[in-house]
């Protein structure tokens, strides 16, 4: 029961990742790929509809690890506390820059706003991939349970790393890179020319970058994570997570060669899904590794919560999810198409 519990996290959270992943990545490139206000007024409607509704996960996965793994919850909610504020007020920032965007017709408001849409999704999508570089090499985990990291000491892994160190900021890299491009090609997606066009000119960009970093950071994950190469040596079939993420990279400039959108963004989203569930199997049975000594790290089992509690609440989940995915299906469905770049098309935005 634990093991399908730690299954179903590591999904909801690549869910998240890849439906907020997209509108995090939109707002990296407004500026980018956005010349004027149309442009990125344009680009707010792809994401304006659903923006909201996709950090539902992220609240979802953060209660499913409360309940099912609430040694870990209390563990990584006080060692991570200083990055969990820092992404609190990035959301919020976000969520302002959105909404207020067009309440005043000012030259210097709306510019403002655009700035900090950009800012803060960028830096979210660095923050977030150096707390998954955090979880795969591991935190110094004491004799009580707990830990706490500076927020960096000589950028050096180790048991005296703190949250930064050339790993985790590597990942970061990574995860901003790979949001940019998965945001462009979902703007490349939902608008129609020139704006998409200049959006698969920057997915195509990025895309380098990303194979790049993914090679570097795999080396390093090998090197620093000894997790990873027991459980592939234990269970070979496991190779199928990072084939899956190499294949949908590989994919992604196939489909942009020839204009298909849609495929190049779902090569994108088997990208994204291969990554997240490779540091999953990787890092198993952990669900916090410990850089100060294997025995320290927590563990499927010693973080679960009760057997009967898990039970029931798979139920419960079940029902939450069906009720959250017909909410999806139903949004997506009726804002499906691409959007107008006309001056009056997204006044709410």
């Amino acid at each position: 029961m634990e093991t399908l519990w730690f299954c179903l996290v590591a999904l909801m959270l690549a869910g998240y990742v890849i439906l907020d992943g997209f509108d995090l990545g939109a707002g990296v490139v407004h500026f980018l790929v956005g010349k004027n206000r149309n442009d990125r007024r344009a680009i707010l409607g792809t994401i304006g509809p659903v923006w909201d509704g996709n950090e539902v996960w992220l609240i979802a996965a953060g209660g499913t690890l409360y309940f099912a793994f609430p040694a870990l919850y209390a563990t990584a909610f006080s060692g991570f506390y200083l990055p969990l504020m820092i992404v609190l007020w990035l959301l919020i920032l976000r969520g302002l820059s959105i909404e207020l965007r067009n309440h005043i017709q000012n030259p210097i408001w709306g510019p403002f706003w655009d700035v900090v849409f950009a800012g803060s999704s960028a830096l979210l999508a660095v923050v977030f991939g150096a707390a998954l570089g955090n979880v795969v090499r591991g935190v110094p985990i004491d004799e009580q349970g707990r830990f706490f990291e500076a927020l960096w000491t000589d950028f050096l892994p180790g048991p005296r790393s703190g949250i930064l160190d050339y790993y985790t900021v590597l990942v970061g890299l990574a995860s901003l890179a790979a949001l940019t491009m998965h945001g462009s090609l979902w703007i490349a997606m939902k608008t129609p020319d020139p704006l998409a066009e200049r959006a698969r000119g920057a997915a195509s960009k990025v895309w380098w970058g990303v194979l790049a970093l993914t090679a570097i950071i795999t080396v390093l994950t090998m090197r620093l994570q000894p997790q990873v190469s027991a459980n592939l040596a234990l269970w070979p079939w496991g190779m199928i997570f990072p084939l899956l993420a190499l294949a949908g990279l590989a994919c992604v400039p196939l489909f942009l060669s020839r204009q298909a959108d849609t495929r190049a963004f779902l090569a994108s989203c088997a990208y994204l899904v291969g990554m997240l569930t490779s540091a999953a199997f990787g890092i198993y049975p952990y669900v916090l590794p410990a850089s100060t000594g294997i025995a320290r790290g927590l563990t499927v089992q010693s973080a679960a919560a009760g057997e009967g509690g898990l039970r029931i609440g798979a139920v419960w989940w079940v029902l939450g999810m069906i009720l959250a995915v017909i909410y999806h299906v139903v949004v997506y469905r009726h804002f499906a198409g691409r959007v107008s770049l006309s001056r009056d098309a997204h006044e709410g935005y």
